[in-house]
């Protein structure tokens, strides 16, 4: 299949398009390279996506031309957004990079007749504070990033209620994995460790319990669902570890792969932050064989590995 993912450049769909392209699929790879967080990080990423034989494009889902870029595409991985719960990104990026590049990125691929399947990347955050039902749970995001992300999600699943338009949702729990956001908790906690910096420790999240997902099991649900697409058109899966941790015992994985102990600065608590995630994965176990291999351990062990190879000291201010 021609096969395009947005927002290839990023910790999941760079991920995702290597996969993808190894499968002897034709990708396309999009990414508008948004200094969230160190392009640097995006341009590393990106030359592997291109080398593994994706072809890379950069464009802005938001304001760019989108007809070129979902030309003969049959399928759609749609991984861009405005990622994270952070007080200093405001509401107007959450609503730009999540509503507005979705509906843009929809109006493009509605009128593209080749389209087969369009996969939307939505977020265990739609549910709220507590993300620990099924897939009929009553969705109550408690931030800007959760109310975005929902509202992208409906844009697609309006058009496949109303118009037959082939879309699909999955609800992601959790990620982490080599390539991880360096804004996100275990990337973050390897380079304080290694640079001997304080690790800024929000108040109560050692307690809080996640659905801790690696980033290889993500993708292959991805690569499940695309061939089991045709009964999934307009449904919604929860995509997690249905194995928990919490956040504490993360921590100590990590201070023990790295081999030292890190030094903590404690924070006020993070507004809008999740206290326990739990993947309730039936439905995508029935629907598409969807069952994650991957222990914490051995996931932190190749984040920790990738670190090392290829951000330590390799990125300077």
């Amino acid at each position: 299949m021609k096969i395009l993912v947005t927002g290839a450049a990023g910790f999941i769909g760079s991920h995702l398009a290597e996969r993808l392209v190894k499968d002897g699929h034709i990708v396309i790879a999009l990414d508008c390279f948004t200094d969230y967080y160190d392009v640097r990080i995006k341009e590393i990423n990106a030359g592997e996506v291109q080398s593994a034989g994706a072809k890379f494009l950069k464009l802005d889902l938001a304001e760019d031309d989108l007809v070129g870029a979902v030309s003969g595409v049959e399928a759609i991985f749609h991984c861009a957004a405005q990622p994270g719960i952070s007080s200093s990104t405001p509401f107007e990026s959450y609503v730009r990079n999540n509503i507005v590049a979705t509906e843009r990125l929809l109006l493009a691929a509605e009128k593209e007749p080749s389209l087969k399947v369009f996969i939307n990347f939505a977020t265990s955050s739609v549910y709220g504070v507590h993300a620990n039902g099924n897939e009929t749970m009553e969705p109550r995001p408690a931030s800007y990033y959760g109310v975005t992300k929902l509202a992208a999600e409906q844009l697609v699943l309006a058009r496949a209620r109303s118009r037959g338009f082939p879309g699909i949702s999955l609800r992601i729990f959790s990620v982490y994995g080599e390539r991880e956001r360096p804004e996100k908790l275990y990337h973050k906690l390897t380079k304080a460790i290694l640079e001997d910096t304080p690790f800024p420790l929000f108040d109560g999240s050692r307690e809080h319990v996640r659905s801790f997902t690696y980033v290889g099991d993500i993708v292959e649900a991805c690569t499940q669902v695309l061939a089991a697409y045709e009964a999934c058109i307009g449904e919604i899966f929860n995509v997690g570890n249905d194995t928990t941790h919490t956040t504490d015992e993360g921590i100590n994985l990590i201070e023990g792969l790295v081999g030292k102990k890190a030094t903590f600065e404690m924070q006020p608590a993070r507004p809008g932050d999740q206290h326990d995630t739990a993947a309730n994965i039936a439905k995508a176990h029935a629907a598409f064989g969807f069952a994650p291999k991957t222990d914490l351990r051995e996931g932190l062990k190749r984040e920790v590995d990738w670190y090392r190879a290829k951000i330590y000291g390799k990125l300077r201010p």
